[in-house]
């Protein structure tokens, strides 16, 4: 790995620890209203993405023709707004395994199908690393009680996640990471205003209490912001296929602050899942190949007298 790639690597591993980390504050937001919890949150996003939007901001998005901002609205709809509502909807009747198991296939998904759309075959080390983390999130995770529609709503979860990646590609380039987070948060916002006041009328915002404005600041400021434009600058550097392993170390990072608020436990099984994922990870984004190339010299070398003494 150069230094572009591991810079990549890097980022993308912070933005999936991040996100992994929000799960503590999603357990404080239980009674607050969805849609304006979204609306609050990616609002505030927003405003503070503004200023670092970079220049040219204005004409990039004038250049924009009306299919990428279809995209862009695909993009908060599916994989950010839809994805989050797909979680809670699968968790009314499933246990948070299992939704969290099926957004672990992920990186399969996306090491599949990004190839797939831009007519080449899929990189083989990338598909192997993909499977180890998906077997590796599901061992952290483990499976639990669920029914017809928390399967159906865990898939749309899945959909949500890879949208969040794949939609994100044919706009990254022109956009930029940070500009392309402060567009999606922008409409993000929006939408859930309007999905607030169809779902549920004036109640779909009210004022947050101490600990749900804490939460919310947590997930706008830290998740939103340093998170999203981790993950797009991550993403930029190193391709949507590598980038998405990294979302592996997001069950991983829940797992290990669950005990912090008592909500779960670090055992054997996540020990061995968080194994797993690690060596997937650094199995598909290549970071495993320059300790094997490190090897080699040392063997040839071992290799030198031998030589030298059959000529002799």
């Amino acid at each position: 790995m150069n230094v572009t790639t591991t810079r990549g690597a890097l980022l993308a591993a912070l933005a999936c620890v991040l996100v992994g980390g929000s799960f503590t504050a999603n357990s404080l937001l239980g009674d607050y209203p969805y849609a304006g919890g979204q609306f609050l949150r990616y609002g505030l996003a927003f405003l503070l993405l503004l200023p670092l939007a970079g220049p040219g901001a204005t004409t990039r998005l004038r250049a924009l023709g009306p299919g990428r901002w279809v995209r862009l609205a695909l993009l908060a709809a599916v994989g950010m707004v839809g994805f989050n509502l797909a979680v809670l909807a699968a968790e009314r009747t499933a246990e948070p395994a299992v939704p969290g198991v099926f957004v672990g296939c992920a990186p399969v998904v996306v090491a599949v199908l990004v190839p797939l759309l831009e007519g080449r075959r899929p990189q083989r080390a990338v598909l192997y690393g993909a499977l180890f983390v998906a077997v590796g999130a599901f061992t952290v995770q483990g499976w639990g009680r669920t029914d017809g529609a928390g399967i159906a709503f865990s898939v749309c979860a899945l959909a949500g996640e890879v949208g969040f990646a794949v939609l994100a590609v044919p706009v990254l380039r022109p956009l930029g990471p940070r500009l392309l987070s402060t567009v999606v948060c922008g409409v993000a916002a929006a939408e859930s205003a309007v999905a607030g006041v169809l779902a549920d009328g004036s109640g779909w915002l009210r004022r947050p209490d101490a600990v749900e404005a804490g939460a919310l600041l947590w997930q706008a400021v830290v998740v939103t912001v340093v998170g999203f434009v981790c993950w797009y600058m991550g993403m930029q550097r190193i391709g949507a296929e590598r980038a998405t392993l990294f979302s592996g170390l997001i069950p991983v990072a829940a797992a290990c602050t669950a005990p912090l608020v008592g909500t779960g436990s670090y055992g054997a099984a996540q020990a061995v899942g968080s194994a797993l994922v690690f060596a997937g990870v650094a199995a598909g984004s290549g970071a495993a190949l320059p300790l094997m190339r490190g090897r080699r010299p040392a063997a040839r070398r071992q290799r030198a007298p031998e030589r030298s003494l059959e000529k002799l």
